[in-house]
């Protein structure tokens, strides 16, 4: 008897072929055209009136049968022939009665090393293991009633459709990463206590994978943006290039991004941002220290060790999120936002084009601009449906453009509320303590969209714009309790933004889709997509020319006095970066002390305590000495910017 073929479901099926396969198979054999079956040491062989004939080996599962029909791939076939098994072995007697102790429920753990190599091959067993040495983490579901073993890693999630038979295992991810994929969740199955919700697999020393990159930054530290030199910034190259291959993804991306900011201040480009490379040259001796010495999340969750740099998609359905369009130098940009429902990630598209001379490029000219073969505005407010498709470890998304890669879109309709929890909030109290309670950004994964989420909306007050800030404020409480704060920001690139987004919230708006964080105990929403009875608006890609009269606000907002403490010592921090620490004069020692004075008036003792030594630090000839009191100052100062 084939107990895999008889614990194979509908919806495993389907899973495994296509739904319309499982439904022509089964019409077939509601119509009378059943094959024969015949049993032979373990495999099945279906011979169909039609001719064809379908054989399934012991092991393998439906990747390893083939049918004489000449279909590639999974045909109805292979599918009529399980599903003929199945009614057969239903037909005949029992021949005895099952025993009331059927022993332990088969976990993927049963599978061995040798079962893994035969089915998948040695390659994929030896990217398996460069991943484990990185370190890895997996969350897990356990086999039981109507669940399927199931281990979710970071760059895909498996599905284990029988227990213990690794010729049934699905993933959301193709080719090579699939096979890896399916070698890495057995071994956390392997690893797991009986019923652990996660586990963290492998790992090295997270100290020595990033030595040389916090040397490298302490070198730009101390020689600023106009001191980092040709060689130096190839010393940062190679150096990304070996986080890389460590599986050191997120300090590597870190990198490139400290690289990428040296070279606009190189080529003199306005894109250049202090505060950015300030940012750049805190983060890396930040991970490094969470690494080395972790409380609560996992080295591996710092390095980003666990994603793999690439994770080819198969059929893949994906709902938009809206879009944002912006400035960077002489270029619009546009970062495109897209959810994979199936894992509860939110993956982004980044495109720039240059701005002619004397002319405006808008948020509604990008719309109208064509994405492998769809229109941006249709992808940023519709349902993607794509064969072809890329995820980085990143959470980027690339769209296939051959001629075999199809990608459709349909309109979106209410897909946003079968997004899964982690994406749609509908308590916004829930949702503001689950921000409070994350890692700071400096030692987050560095992924697209991190705090991208739809909100559910019960109810909506506009609260009407602020000149000061140029702001739309609006409040909306969501169907669960809780409130959170809309702000639609004015930008040159997007000017029907504003009117777009008011009449959107005076329609009612049944959610709102936006990058999420708290400010001053207050949950704050930037919209990217407002759901309407009539459909999504993609703010940023409205037509418009900034016209529109819109209605005021009550009272503008005021700054208060640790705010304004709190980013003034960043600032002083990110130009004692851009200048260099070794450059650094009297001045610098008189903002840095002014920065200590004010903080410690608002309350902040700790941080001006940290800005005392940095002063100290800047009057020695330590360098080292001014490098780490630079760098406590100012991941401090990030860290309270954020929390506050």
């Amino acid at each position: 008897m084939r107990d895999d073929l008889l614990a194979l479901t509908p919806d495993a099926l389907a899973a495994l072929a296509n739904r319309g396969l499982v439904k022509r198979a089964a019409k077939d054999l509601d119509a009378g055209t059943v094959p024969e079956l015949a049993l032979a040491d373990g495999a099945l062989t279906a011979v169909f009136p039609d001719g064809a004939t379908a054989v399934l080996p012991a092991e393998g599962g439906l990747e390893a049968a083939t049918c004489t029909c000449g279909a590639p791939g999974k045909c109805r076939h292979r599918v009529g022939a399980v599903l003929a098994y199945q009614r057969e072995q239903e037909a005949a007697p029992a021949a005895a009665e099952t025993p009331a102790d059927a022993g332990p429920v088969k976990t993927p753990a049963v599978i061995t090393d040798d079962q893994l190599r035969a089915a998948l091959g040695p390659h994929a067993f030896k990217a398996a293991e460069a991943t484990r040495k990185a370190g890895y983490t997996a969350r897990l579901t356990w086999p039981g009633p109507d669940l399927h073993a199931t281990a979710e890693l970071p760059a895909a999630t498996v599905k284990f459709l029988v227990p213990g038979d690794v010729g049934y295992a699905h993933s959301d991810a193709t080719g090579p990463a699939r096979d890896a994929a399916i070698v890495l969740a057995v071994w956390a199955f392997r690893e797991a206590e009986a019923d652990a919700a996660t586990v963290s697999v492998g790992g090295s020393d997270p100290s020595e994978t990033l030595a040389e990159s916090v040397h490298l930054v302490h070198q730009v530290l101390l020689d600023g943006a106009a001191g980092a030199d040709a060689v130096l910034r190839a010393a940062l190259q190679r150096e990304s290039k070996a986080l890389t291959r460590r599986r050191a993804h997120w300090p590597a991306g870190a990198v490139n991004d400290l690289i990428d900011q040296l070279q606009r201040y190189e080529d003199r480009s306005a894109a250049y941002d202090p505060h950015r490379l300030a940012v750049l040259l805190a983060e890396i001796p930040a991970r490094a220290r969470a690494a080395a010495h972790p409380t609560g999340t996992p080295a591996a969750h710092v390095l980003g060790s666990e994603e793999a740099d690439a994770t080819p998609l198969t059929l893949v359905r994906l709902t938009g999120l809206g879009a944002r369009v912006g400035t960077e130098g002489d270029r619009r940009t546009l970062e495109l936002y897209l959810a994979q429902p199936e894992t509860g990630m939110v993956l982004s598209i980044r495109r720039d084009w240059p701005i002619p001379e004397n002319e405006q490029v808008t948020g509604a000219d990008v719309a109208a601009r064509r994405l492998a073969g769809c229109r941006i505005g249709s992808l940023a407010a519709g349902n993607t449906v794509t064969e072809a498709a890329t995820r980085t470890a990143a959470r980027a998304l690339k769209l296939g453009t051959g001629r075999l890669a199809k990608t459709q879109v349909l309109p979106l309709g209410l897909a946003w509320n079968d997004l899964p929890a982690s994406l749609r909030a509908t308590d916004l109290d829930a949702l503001a303590a689950e921000l409070g309670e994350r890692p700071p950004a400096l030692v987050r994964p560095r992924v697209a969209a991190e705090s991208l989420r739809v909100l559910a909306v019960e109810s909506t007050e506009l609260l009407g714009y602020d000149p000061a800030s140029q702001r739309l404020h609006a409040l909306v409480t969501g169907p669960d309790g809780g409130t959170a704060r809309v702000l639609v920001s004015h930008t040159s690139a997007a000017p029907g933004a504003l009117e777009a987004a008011e009449q959107a919230l005076n329609a009612g708006p049944l959610a709102v889709a936006g990058h999420v964080h708290r400010h001053r105990g207050e949950l704050i929403v930037e919209p990217t997509a407002i759901l309407t009875a009539d459909g999504p608006v993609v703010p940023d890609l409205a037509p418009g020319d900034d016209s529109a009269e819109l209605e005021a606000a009550g009272e503008s907002a005021v700054s208060e006095p640790v705010s304004a403490a709190i980013e003034d010592a960043i600032a002083v921090c990110a130009d004692l970066a851009h200048q260099g620490l070794r450059r650094s004069r009297e001045p610098s020692r008189v903002r840095v002390e002014a920065a200590a004075s004010a903080l410690n008036r608002v309350g902040l003792q700790r941080a001006a305590t940290d800005f005392v030594h940095l002063s100290k630090a800047l009057g020695n000839e330590d360098e080292a000495a001014k490098s780490a009191a630079w760098t406590a100052a100012a991941v401090r100062m990030l860290v309270t910017a954020e929390l506050h």
